[in-house]
Formats: C-alpha cells, sequence, structure tokens
C-alpha cells in the first residue's frame, strides 16, 4: 500500500506538471468520473476521459486520416457492441488483432476493455504456420487483422477463428469489416465490462517459440511508468506523438497508452519509410518520435533537410542501441535522444535521458517510477556497482504468467519478487543500469566469458561498417567460437582482416570474431532485432 501510495503521489505530481490533472468544469469532471466507475481500469477509460475532455481534439492520424477523441469513443464502443452480440467476444472469447500501425488497432484495444475480453496482439512478421501456431495454442474467439494476412490464416485451417477485415484496400465481400461494425448504430445501453480485460504480447521469439506474456492494463503500475516518462521527458498534454514502433509490441502500445492519456494526436503510419516519417515529423509538428534502433540509423542517413525543430524527444527501444549510433544522434539531434529498457515480462523498467546518454552512450538509464532493478551473481547474491551480472526486474508491470500450452505459468527465474530478464549488465555508482549482452549468448572463449554484445558495439564504431551482428557458434574443437555478420557501408571493400584488426585494437584477443562473413543485410524482426535463425550458414 506504501509502494501503491508512493507511485500514486508520483504519477500525480507528473500528471499535474504536464496540465493533464487540472480543474474541469463540473459537467466534464462528472463525465470523466463515471467513465472510470462503469470501465474499470482499462484503455476503453481513457479513451472515454478523453472524449470528454478534449472532444473534438485530434486523437489519431494514420494513412486514412483523421480521428478524434469523441469519434474514436463512439466508434470503440460500436465495435465493441458489434464484437459481443455478433461474435460473443467477452470475459470468454478473447479478441486477437494482427494490424499494422492504424486506428483499428487502438479501436480494437479500447473494445476489448468494454466487452471485457482479454486482448492478443500477434506479430504482424508471421509466416503462416507461425501464426498456425500461434492461434491454436492461444485459441481467440475472433481475429481482426489487415487484409494482407488473409493468406497467412489459411494456415490455420480449422484453429482459425472467425475474421474481421481491419485496414483493406480491396473489396473483402463476404466478410466482416472494423469499419462496418464502427460505424454501426450504438444500442441505447451499450455493454459495460464484466472484468477487467487483460493484455497478451507475444515474446519476440528470436530465438525460439515466441510465448504469451500475460498483463493486466492500467492501474498503479502503468501510473509510475506514465509518471516517469512525462517527468524525464518534459512531455505536457496536446503533444503530437509519431509511434513508428509497431503497436503489438509492447513498447509502441505503452506509447499509444501515453498518448491518449496526453490527449494528443497519435501519429501512425503502416509502413515505415525515413524520408515520408520526417516529413509527417515537420508537418504534424511532433514532439516526441518512438522508434527502433535500426530505424533511428535510417532516419540519421536520409538525405533532405527536414524540419524537425519540434521535436524534444527521440526514444528508441525494444532492441539495443549501440553506443556509437547513441553518440551520432546526440551529435546530429541534440539532446533529444533518450534509451528505454524492458522486456515482455516485465514491461518498461528503465529510462535513460539524453544526460544520461551524453555520460554513458550505453546506458538504458535508471528505473521508472514503481520499478525496481538488481545484478545478481550465480549465487543469487547482489552485486556491487560496475560488477556485471544478471538483471532481475520488480514492479506492478510484471506479467501474470505465460498463456497457452507451451511454457505455461510463471517465469521460475526469480528472486523473490524480482524476475530475470534474460539479459547480463551492471550498474553505475549513480545507478544507471547498461546490458552487456543475453545470458544465453555468453560464451567461454580462451577461459574468458565473451559477450557478443561488447563486440557488436566495438564493430558498429567502424566508418565502413553499416551494420552487424556478432553471436557465439559451436566449434568442434574448442566447443565455441565468436562469427560476425557484416554489412559493409556503400562503396566500401571492407575485408575480414580488417575488421579482425578494428577489433583486436580496441578489445582482448580471445574477443576477436574467428569468422567474419560479409551479407547484403541483416534478418531483423518488426522492431528491430536480428533473426539469428535466418542468419546465413548459422549451425
Amino acid at each position: 500500500m506504501r509502494e501503491a501510495a508512493r507511485i500514486g503521489a508520483g504519477a500525480a505530481i507528473a500528471l499535474s506538471q504536464a496540465g493533464v490533472i487540472r480543474p474541469l468544469p463540473a459537467r466534464t469532471l462528472r463525465r470523466v468520473i463515471n467513465a472510470r466507475r462503469h470501465l474499470g481500469d482499462s484503455l476503453t477509460t481513457l479513451v472515454a476521459a478523453s472524449a470528454a475532455r478534449w472532444p473534438d481534439r485530434p486523437a489519431i492520424i494514420d494513412d486514412a486520416g483523421t480521428v478524434t477523441f469523441a469519434q474514436l469513443h463512439v466508434r470503440a464502443t460500436a465495435l465493441a457492441c458489434g464484437l459481443g452480440s455478433q461474435f460473443g467476444a467477452g470475459p470468454d472469447r478473447s479478441i486477437a488483432v494482427l494490424c499494422r500501425n492504424h486506428r483499428g488497432v487502438v479501436e480494437a484495444a479500447a473494445a476489448a476493455g468494454r466487452v471485457g475480453a482479454d486482448l492478443l496482439l500477434l506479430n504482424t512478421d508471421f509466416a503462416g504456420p507461425q501464426l498456425a501456431d500461434v492461434l491454436s495454442r492461444e485459441r481467440p474467439g475472433v481475429l481482426i487483422l489487415d487484409e494482407e494476412f488473409l493468406p497467412a490464416l489459411g494456415f490455420a485451417g480449422a484453429d482459425a477463428p472467425p475474421a474481421i477485415v481491419a485496414w483493406h484496400d480491396t473489396p473483402v465481400a463476404g466478410m466482416t469489416t472494423v469499419e462496418e461494425l464502427a460505424t454501426a448504430p450504438l444500442p441505447a445501453r451499450p455493454p459495460r465490462p464484466a472484468r477487467a480485460s487483460r493484455l497478451t504480447i507475444l515474446t519476440s521469439g528470436t530465438t525460439g517459440r515466441p510465448k504469451g506474456a500475460r498483463r493486466s492494463v492500467g492501474g498503479p503500475a502503468m501510473l509510475g511508468v506514465v509518471a516517469s516518462v512525462l517527468h524525464r521527458l518534459g512531455l505536457r498534454t496536446g503533444d503530437p506523438i509519431a509511434v513508428a514502433v509497431p503497436l503489438f509490441h509492447g513498447y509502441g502500445f505503452a506509447l499509444a497508452i501515453l498518448s491518449i492519456v496526453l490527449g494528443g494526436p497519435l501519429v501512425l503510419c503502416r509502413r515505415f519509410d525515413a524520408d515520408d516519417l520526417l516529413r509527417l515529423v515537420a508537418q504534424h509538428r511532433i514532439a516526441m518520435l518512438a522508434v527502433v534502433p535500426v530505424m533511428l540509423k535510417r532516419l540519421l542517413d536520409a538525405p533532405g533537410d527536414h524540419d524537425r525543430s519540434s521535436l524534444r524527444v527521440v526514444l528508441s527501444g525494444a532492441a539495443p542501441l549501440d553506443p556509437p549510433l547513441a553518440r551520432r544522434a546526440l551529435d546530429a539531434w541534440g539532446d533529444v535522444l533518450c534509451n528505454g529498457y524492458g522486456s515482455s515480462e516485465t514491461g518498461i523498467a528503465t529510462l535513460a535521458t539524453a544526460g544520461d546518454l551524453r555520460v554513458d552512450p550505453g546506458s538504458v538509464g535508471r528505473p521508472v517510477l514503481g520499478a525496481t532493478v538488481r545484478v545478481y551473481d550465480d549465487a543469487d547474491r547482489p552485486l556491487p556497482p560496475g560488477e556485471t551480472g544478471r538483471v532481475f526486474v520488480g514492479s506492478g508491470m510484471l506479467f501474470t504468467g505465460y498463456t497457452g500450452g507451451d511454457g505455461d505459468g510463471r517465469s521460475d527465474d526469480r528472486i523473490g519478487a524480482l524476475v530475470s530478464t534474460g539479459d547480463v549488465g551492471h550498474l553505475d555508482a549513480a545507478g544507471r543500469l547498461s546490458i552487456d549482452g543475453r545470458a544465453d549468448d555468453m560464451i567461454v572463449s580462451g577461459g574468458e566469458n565473451v559477450y557478443p554484445q561488447e563486440v557488436e558495439d566495438v564493430l558498429h564504431g567502424h566508418p565502413e561498417i553499416a551494420d552487424v551482428a556478432v553471436l557465439g557458434v559451436s566449434d568442434g574443437e574448442f566447443g565455441q567460437r565468436l562469427a560476425a555478420w557484416v554489412v559493409r557501408a556503400e562503396g566500401t571493400d571492407l575485408d575480414e582482416d580488417a575488421v579482425r584488426a578494428f577489433v583486436r585494437e580496441r578489445l582482448a584477443r580471445y574477443k576477436v570474431p574467428r569468422d567474419v562473413q560479409f551479407v547484403d543485410e541483416l534478418p531483423r524482426t518488426a522492431t528491430g532485432k536480428v533473426r539469428r535463425r535466418a542468419l546465413p550458414g548459422r549451425d
């Protein structure tokens, strides 16, 4: 209770400073209070409250145009009514979403909260067999998807749930669409949720089968994250936020919630293009831009002279931000770059400001309000600042367990109330966390522990390397060795010996990759993580 009170107090201060908490007209205040009373802690409540406060403000700007908060609230309510009456969505029939970034994702999430249905966000990178596997395991009651993913749904066969089409570029005869349901007349008494909706986000699955991490939506834990973001990043009500990160990822979804809390437009585009995104920044006077590191690099590489004067925050997350890229962004765009860290299991755990990155460009910052971060050795003993060990996080944002039949239940890699992130890292004297790599990536070379992330960070600083991945691979004689997959910068002729020499000049001999393979590009997920199993020649 003391922790909840502390988070609540911190959130109240941050929300007041941001202009979210302020005196309201009596009628508006009653509508906000009634929304909370009838709809509980959910995205639905936030949409209803924002519609009461700022009905005519743009809520979402996407490839289809603009939706105001009042329109978003009505559309989500109508969609909820259709999902409940026609498809039986509710506490016993969850809603899955397989969509790119557009209004349909937010509308579906708000509709799920309205009928008390759990929400499952599906990765748009899934191939047909992987989608079929997840649908078979999670068993959603209805699926909202974009037209382009209909062929992949065919792999699910009898396990495919009833489908509703969200975005479509051609007529979809014989299928129900989100637009039809969202524009239907509202009943006299729209449904109230029978219980709080829960959110399931899938782990990245870059090294194995993706699992569903389930958590509640809203409450004190989310308030702590919102408070930390507002306080450290200096956002204010009405600030436009552009989210280039996929909304199916916890990072992107959380920022969509933040945008609704702030009552500013959420700017979305279905596909990332650096030049197009920079034009949107100038056109809509974007205050905050959310990206993954590979997007940040492409934005920095984009030609042309775009107006970025409105940008106060560029937040990187979802994948490691290498120090050379962080320094380049700070030098090119000024002190607007920030870096967030978390996972599907823990939610957002830490946040580094531009000031933190100036001190240590490899930092992921200090814990957000309500989160605890500790570093332990293999004997579960806490380590002092500067020593590398396993990273554990505790907060109200922790997932409640894995869903489905694969890895069902809570993670057993815990110390007390803290859960392992699967990473290794260290804290500095100021409490800033730095991630040194994945715990399962470590190899033993020359009798020494080696984390490939350190080697990868060094190679990112080579002027003739455009992209790189370093991993441990099996070795018949030595057990394991380091291998590097390198993308040359355009117009360069870098060779293997030069790559090894660059590392040898900066790190110990046993950290030099024995294998160097040049590739045209690295296979990455939609959130910028390297798909390791797709690397050519990976054993």
